[in-house]
C-alpha cells in the first residue's frame, strides 16, 4: 500500500477555492504511488472525525466543473483548535497512512498549517504539510496577492460600475455600497477600477486602514452635492473610529471574527439625518465571493497553479510552507509561484500600504490601480451616459 494525500479547506470559501482543489487533483492523479486522495469533509472537523471523501474516483467531467463552482466542493469550516486537537490529528494521519496534507485557506488556516506541521515534527512523523493561499480579503502576508481576491475585486468593480450608471440615470440620491474586508481594504479599494476607460466609477471610497470620521464623511458628501445630485460611496464593512471602535455595533463576535452591523445603512441614514438628502445602502455580502459570472480568469488560473505547486512541493518533501506569488512584472503582467516559510505568514494580516491610499483618506492612488488592474482578468465592459 502506498502513501495517501489529504486536502483540507478552511475559512470562508471564494469563487476559486475549488480551482485550487482542481489543481491539486490534476497533479496528484499523475502519481500512482498515492493510494488515496482524500478530502476532509467540512474542514478540520472532518479530519478529526476521520470523515474523508475519496477524490481519486471522481470522474474527469466532474473535476472540470470545479473550475466553475464557487463555495467549497468538499466543505469548509472555522473550527477553533487547541493543542489536543493537533495531537489527535497526528494520530489520525498516522492511522490512515496520510503522508501529505494540503490546507487551503486564509490566515486562520495558515496558522493551523503551521501548528499541524510542528505537531507532526514533534511526534517524529514523516508527514509533509503545505498551505495553499485562499482569501478574498487579500490579507495574507508576503505573497503579492492571494487566490480569491481577483474575483472579489472584479465583482465589486463591475457591481459598483453598474450602480454608478444607474445613479447617473436617476441622480436623486446618495448610494452607499458596503464592501467585504474586516481589517484590510483591498476589496473596497478595487471598486476604483470601475472608473477605468469611461470614467464611470465611485465618488468616495473609505477603507478600514484609516480612522473613519463621520463629520468628515458628511463634509465630503456635502461638497460633492454642490456639484452633482447623484453620488456613489463605497465603504468597508470594517470601518472604525479614531478609538478603533466599529462605527456600527457588531451584531456578533467570535474569538477571531467580528460580524459587523450594517455599515451601508448606517452611513445612508447619516446622510438623511444630517443633510436631509435621500440616501440608501447596498450590501452585496456573500454574493461577492460566490459570483461565478464575475469570476476573474486570471484568478482562476492562478488558483489552479497554487494547487498544482503545493501538491508538487509536498510530494517532493517540502513541509511547513505556503505557496505564494512573486510579481516579476506588472506590464506585461507576470508572476511566479514561490514557497514561503509558514512562520512568516501565520496570523499576520496584510493591510493596504499608505502609498495606495490618497491623502484625503477617501480614495485610492493610481499606484494601487496599476497593481490591482491585472488581477481582475481583463477590462470591464465600457458603458455610456449622455446625462453629464
Amino acid at each position: 500500500m502506498g502513501d495517501n494525500l489529504l486536502i483540507v479547506h478552511g475559512g470562508g470559501p471564494t469563487a476559486v477555492i475549488n480551482a485550487s482543489l482542481y489543481g491539486v487533483m490534476r497533479e496528484a492523479l499523475k502519481h500512482p504511488e498515492l493510494s488515496h486522495i482524500y478530502g476532509a469533509r467540512n474542514g478540520t472537523g472532518g479530519l478529526l472525525k476521520e470523515d474523508f471523501i475519496e477524490l481519486k474516483d471522481v470522474p474527469e467531467e466532474k473535476l472540470e466543473l470545479l473550475l466553475q463552482t464557487p463555495g467549497s466542493a468538499i466543505g469548509t469550516s472555522r473550527d477553533a483548535l487547541e493543542q489536543e486537537e493537533y495531537d489527535r490529528m497526528t494520530e489520525i494521519l498516522e492511522k490512515h497512512q496520510i503522508r501529505y496534507v494540503l490546507l487551503n485557506g486564509g490566515n486562520g488556516t495558515m496558522d493551523t498549517c503551521g501548528k499541524l506541521s510542528k505537531a507532526c515534527q514533534a511526534k517524529g512523523l514523516d508527514v509533509c504539510v503545505m498551505g495553499i493561499p485562499k482569501t478574498m480579503d487579500n490579507d495574507l502576508a508576503i505573497t503579492d496577492h492571494s487566490p480569491g481576491f481577483g474575483s472579489a475585486a472584479r465583482f465589486i468593480a463591475q457591481s459598483v460600475k453598474e450602480v454608478c450608471v444607474d445613479v447617473k440615470g436617476l441622480p436623486i440620491h446618495v448610494v452607499v455600497v458596503e464592501a467585504s474586508g474586516r481589517n484590510a481594504g483591498w476589496i473596497t479599494a478595487a471598486s476604483a477600477l470601475a472608473a477605468d476607460e469611461d470614467g464611470i466609477g465611485p465618488d468616495l471610497i473609505y477603507l478600514p486602514e484609516r480612522p473613519f470620521d463621520e463629520d468628515k464623511f458628511i463634509e465630503d458628501v456635502k461638497k460633492l452635492l454642490k456639484k452633482k445630485s447623484g453620488i456613489v460611496v463605497v465603504a468597508s464593512e470594517g470601518l472604525t473610529d479614531k478609538d478603533g471602535k466599529p462605527i456600527v455595533k457588531p451584531i456578533f463576535k467570535t474569538e477571531r471574527a467580528t460580524y459587523f452591523g450594517d455599515v451601508s445603512s448606517h452611513l445612508a441614514n447619516l446622510v438623511v439625518d444630517r443633510l436631509g438628502y435621500k440616501a440608501r445602502g447596498e450590501k452585496p455580502g456573500l454574493i461577492g465571493r460566490a459570483s461565478i459570472s464575475l469570476q476573474s480568469s486570471v484568478d482562476r488560473e492562478e488558483a489552479v497553479l497554487a494547487g498544482e505547486t503545493a501538491c508538487k512541493a509536498v510530494l517532493a518533501g517540502e513541509t511547513g510552507k505556503m505557496v505564494g506569488f512573486k510579481r516579476e512584472s506588472t506590464d506585461p503582467y507576470r508572476i511566479i509561484p514561490i514557497l514561503i516559510d509558514i512562520d512568516e505568514v501565520m496570523m499576520y494580516e496584510k493591510t493596504m500600504p499608505d502609498e495606495y491610499i490618497n491623502e484625503e483618506g477617501n480614495g485610492v492612488t493610481e499606484s494601487f490601480k496599476e497593481w490591482c488592474r491585472p488581477l481582475i482578468g481583463g477590462g470591464l465592459p465600457k458603458m455610456i451616459s449622455l446625462n453629464d
